[in-house]
């Protein structure tokens, strides 16, 4: 996730400073306003949390919003809200409807396709990079992916098959339920479409969730000087959609019924200032795969989400930060979804071999 859980307890624990405690606050404002009925339109678990993201950071925390459609449309499309869904059986002991705070759960589906929710001042054109395809080639000898995680601690919400030691809430030190679980799913996953991937489990965020980016850049340097022939760089992340009220759950809706969380390529620019020459390439490449995955799984996918931080993505050209599921979502639904987009961008990927 790009931001944690919006508690203000939690803030000032982490030391974090004003900035989080704001955000912490204003989440709790506009879930109370929601629930009051007195907001003039729903507001998304998703804004909530890009609010808190840019707060966080030190940014304006009104952004400009846009939605960029591939197929032409004579009006600008509205950015897709999510709708909730009833795919998956409450009654089912296996699917919690709480978190283990006793937060009420909500399964949520959100419109995805080859979209992008745009929060920069760039308007770049998905059919144009589209029909340019990806930029880059991977070499047939050596490590082709690497697969990191910034925010290695993540978890889901536990169920009665898998339950862990917490060392906070919704995070643990366990890989084997952490989103460590995840990337090793991912991982095989790839590796099955014929691709070399190096899997770097370090924990980046624990004890001190703090620099768990400065920690992981340092990581993924050391990856590309051992291993320079790497390709494609994936932070992997498990995403948190809540308020103070509710947990989101993002639900791919499968043809066979199956439970699956969404997935969702995020990219970043230099809109902050910050140094970050070649992050349209990055772009290119999250076009080419949320373009292979969606053709495969038309549910799977959220918008691709393009925002003003880099997040590390300067460190290569081919990094995308990727996030799997949600605070909402079980392992289980997490595994299936990484399965599937693995199952769709391994091929892509190794289509772009030389």
């Amino acid at each position: 996730m790009l931001f944690g859980e919006t508690e203000v307890a939690r803030s000032l624990r982490a030391g974090r400073g004003i900035w989080s405690v704001l955000a912490a606050v204003l989440g709790m404002v506009l879930a109370l306003a929601a629930a009051a009925g007195s907001l003039q339109r729903a507001v998304s678990p998703e804004r909530i949390l890009e609010t808190a993201v840019r707060l966080e950071l030190g940014a304006p925390p009104q952004v400009q919003e846009q939605t960029v459609w591939v197929t032409p449309t004579p009006e600008p499309t509205p950015e897709p809200e999510p709708t909730p869904t009833s795919l998956l059986d409450p009654a089912d002991d296996h699917v919690p409807t709480q978190t283990p705070e006793g937060l009420p759960i909500l399964p949520t589906a959100f419109p995805g396709g080859l979209t992008m929710k745009n929060e920069t001042d760039y308007s770049p054109d998905l059919a144009a990079l589209l029909a340019q395809g990806p930029w880059l080639s991977l070499s047939r000898e050596g490590v082709q992916v690497l697969i990191v995680h910034t925010h290695t601690s993540e978890a889901y919400t536990p169920t009665d098959s898998d339950r862990y030691d917490a060392s906070d809430t919704l995070r643990t030190e366990d890989a084997n339920y952490n989103i460590v679980r995840v990337g090793d799913v991912l991982a095989d996953t790839l590796e099955e479409a014929g691709l070399t991937v190096l899997h770097d489990r370090t924990i980046h965020d624990y004890p001190s969730y703090t620099g768990a980016y400065s920690r992981s850049r340092d990581t993924v340097e050391a990856a590309l000087a051992e291993h320079p022939e790497i390709a494609v760089v994936i932070d992997l992340h498990r995403d948190a959609l809540c308020s103070e009220s509710v947990v989101y759950k993002t639900v791919a809706e499968l043809p066979d019924g199956a439970a699956a969380a969404q997935v969702m390529l995020l990219v970043g620019t230099d809109g902050l200032g910050l140094e970050h020459p070649n992050w349209e390439r990055n772009l290119r490449l999250a076009v080419y795969l949320q373009d292979a995955a969606d053709a495969a799984h038309p549910t799977l996918m959220r918008p691709i989400t393009l925002v003003n931080e880099r997040y590390n993505q300067h460190l290569s050209p081919g990094m995308l930060l990727i996030e799997i599921g949600s605070s909402g979502n079980t392992l289980q639904e997490a595994i299936r979804a990484a399965q599937l987009f693995g199952s769709s961008a391994g091929p892509a990927l190794a289509a772009l071999m030389e």
